[in-house]
């Protein structure tokens, strides 16, 4: 079900939680600009942390289909789909992707939080 290897998800919420724990990343809940480069404005600041490079590199390394797939199990997590629900929430990710995914991956209060609810909601886990 999912085309994305739940360990490369695991590591890209360890880094996640590392880089959104840090005391000078502030990421709003709301857009400031109503327009699709919002999170690109708002990670700015960030481009030269290493966690955020690195980050960003691991959302960016993976194939166009895996960010889908991120994407949606992010949005799993938050509660925008449920399981049954799994091939529509692929279908809007995929419609929406862009080569600036990592960005709004990253921009994502939560984050973190939302990719490990979408394993669980799915039958994976990052624990041991």
């Amino acid at each position: 079900m999912l085309d994305l290897n739940p360990e490369t998800v695991c590591r890209i919420v360890d880094k996640a939680h590392e880089f959104h724990a840090k005391e000078q990343v502030v990421i709003p809940e709301e857009p400031a600009n109503p327009s699709g480069d919002w999170a690109r404005q708002v990670l700015a600041d960030h481009v030269d942390d290493p966690t955020y490079r690195e980050l960003k590199s691991m959302i960016e390394d993976l194939e166009p289909d895996q960010q889908v797939s991120l994407v949606a199990l992010m949005w799993l997590g938050r509660g925008d789909y449920d399981e049954s629900e799994w091939s529509d929430a692929l279908a809007q990710a995929r419609d929406g992707w862009t080569e600036h995914t990592a960005d709004y991956v990253i921009a994502t209060p939560l984050v973190a939080d939302y990719l490990e609810e979408g394993l669980a909601a799915l039958g994976y886990s990052c624990e041991e």
